[in-house]
């Protein structure tokens, strides 16, 4: 089709003209079976088309424009012209070589029209050539946008290398490929872990050197580094937790948006960390319920069924959620805020935790950490609606150490200066976390209490409740010493249990742990990781690319 098209626009067409005055102007020539309608492009020089079979799209469209260059090359040259009368055979043969011709010259010669659309049986338009083409230019438009909506359809279910939507928290850092990792993670995550690391060896997180003089031959002692190789097992078990934990926190960090409410972002976040960590019963699975403290609230919010609250585009809310894996637990937290003033906020927060980080170590005593933390937490400021507020620590909220399916191991990581001179220890793990508020640095337990725990060294009661037996039961197979909510409880087919939990609760084998909040009205903030004192070094095992 092409190149007969590009020779008759060569001037190529002495042949083809001489044929069709030929075919027009003989009113004696009678007309065979050979010389019909259908063996016309052989007449034309385009070769002959086998009798019988049904023209193709492309040889109708040849026809049609083949057909209306010659009879305006005639017109413009002057010439008259008319279709001679015939018998009755070549008459219904020239009527219907004569619509052809007639349909292609309206449409214009020199068009780069749409195959499909040129076959389509459509009347010619009233504002002639130019809206035509406009016509067709907006067709082909419409129809490359659904391709493209299809294709994109096609690939999000699909999987691939899709980049999720654009992240609008503030803090948030570049991606990164972790050592070891074969497979990049999807949006939302689909990939599980051991997908990503076949040889299950899990990225180390960050490491840095104990401070103090004291510390300085665990670098290069020999001891210490057999010891260091003997926890290796442990140590891994503990970065794959960190690598699920990692994971979930920056699928939350891209579709965490204002508007949604509070327990759907919960459930998304704890929908996707049970993916990641192929929850397990006690030996991997959830370290403790997802927080998602708002503004004056500091710690311990997680919505129960029923709560509608929604994110607003001006709160500050902090997520705080864990991860375990044979009772080593993760905890680590961030804050998200969607309106730029509240950036000094966050980075006075986050300089402190790392502050905390730096200063932590083996024989280095907590009330030195804290003493640190507050001074830098305390050189901030923030404004704002115009108005400045110095960011203070909270004073009653500490870090602490982290034991075996124990979230509070006994050792508390002040964040201000006090007294306490105990001193942290070789082969421990800590939560290095710090809070900053706009209001008094003080918090007290308020509103409806969600979270719950068991009490590590709960003493033995003889329960009255049947119900209160079976509650007991339940928890020890499914959370032991592990935090919980009541959320949980209830996905998992409770009914009927708060008088039941709340004799657990007098009884002191269960603790309540309410919200804790600052006066209302007032912003807090709140940043976290989770460090291991390794005998030669120090670990900060769930330090990530965002924070």
């Amino acid at each position: 089709k092409s190149s007969a098209i590009e020779a008759m626009e060569a001037g190529e067409i002495k042949d083809l003209v001489a044929s069709w005055v030929r075919y027009n102007d003989s009113e004696e020539e009678d007309l065979d079976e050979s010389q019909s309608y259908e063996a016309r492009p052989e007449r034309l020089g385009l070769g002959a088309k086998p009798q019988g079979r049904k023209k193709t799209e492309e040889e109708d469209m040849l026809d049609r424009r083949i057909a209306g260059r010659l009879l305006k090359r005639r017109r413009d040259d002057g010439e008259k012209v008319e279709l001679p009368a015939k018998d009755d055979e070549e008459e219904e043969e020239v009527s219907k070589f004569d619509v052809i011709a007639k349909r292609a010259v309206t449409v214009s010669l020199n068009a780069d029209i749409n195959e499909k659309a040129t076959t389509k049986k459509r009347k010619p338009p009233r504002g002639g050539f130019e809206e035509f083409m406009n016509q067709m230019h907006a067709e082909r438009e419409k129809k490359a946008a659904k391709r493209r909506k299809k294709r994109k359809k096609k690939k999000k279910k699909n999987g691939g290398d899709q980049k999720g939507p654009d992240v609008v928290m503030r803090i948030i850092g570049k991606e990164h490929k972790s050592r070891g990792e074969k497979k990049r993670q999807t949006y939302p995550p689909s990939v599980s872990l051991p997908d990503m690391f076949p040889n299950g060896l899990y990225p180390e997180g960050e490491i840095m050197e104990h401070p103090g003089d004291f510390n300085t031959f665990r670098t290069t002692s020999e001891e210490k580094r057999a010891a260091d190789r003997m926890q290796e097992s442990m140590y891994n078990e503990i970065r794959e937790a960190a690598e699920a934990h990692r994971q979930t926190r920056r699928y939350a960090e891209q579709f965490i948006r204002p508007g949604m409410t509070m327990i759907d972002i919960c459930q998304k976040i704890e929908a996707c960390s049970e993916k990641l960590i192929r929850k397990d019963g006690l030996k991997r699975g959830w370290g403790f319920p997802t927080g998602c403290s708002i503004n004056h609230v500091a710690a311990h919010y997680t919505p129960n069924y029923g709560d509608k609250t929604v994110l607003k585009e001006k709160d500050v809310v902090k997520l705080d959620f864990g991860t375990q894996i044979n009772g080593h637990i993760i905890d680590c937290a961030f804050t998200i805020a969607f309106d730029p003033m509240f950036d000094p906020l966050l980075e006075a927060v986050k300089d402190a935790t790392n502050t905390g980080i730096k200063e932590a170590g083996i024989d280095v005593r907590l009330c030195d950490i804290g003493e640190r933390i507050q001074e830098v937490m305390e050189s901030y400021e923030v404004t704002i609606d115009g108005k400045t507020y110095p960011v203070k620590p909270i004073a009653n909220l500490n870090g602490h150490s982290i034991g075996s399916y124990q979230i509070h191991a006994g050792k508390s990581v002040p964040i201000v200066k006090g007294r306490d001179a105990t001193k942290m220890e070789e082969g421990e793990m800590y939560a290095i976390e710090t809070f900053g508020s706009t209001g008094k640095g003080y918090v007290h337990e308020d509103m409806a209490c969600s979270h719950y725990m068991k009490n590590f060294d709960a003493p033995f009661r003889q329960l009255r409740s049947r119900k209160s037996k079976q509650l007991l039961t339940h928890i020890d197979k499914n959370f032991g010493t592990l935090a919980f909510c009541r959320r949980w409880l209830e996905d998992q087919g409770q009914k009927g249990y708060l008088m039941a939990l709340k004799e657990l609760c007098d009884l002191d084998i269960v603790r309540k742990y309410p919200p804790l909040c600052d006066k209302a009205g007032c912003y807090t903030a709140q940043f976290e990781h989770t460090i291991l004192l390794r005998p030669n070094c120090k670990e900060v095992v769930s330090r990530g690319s965002d924070y």
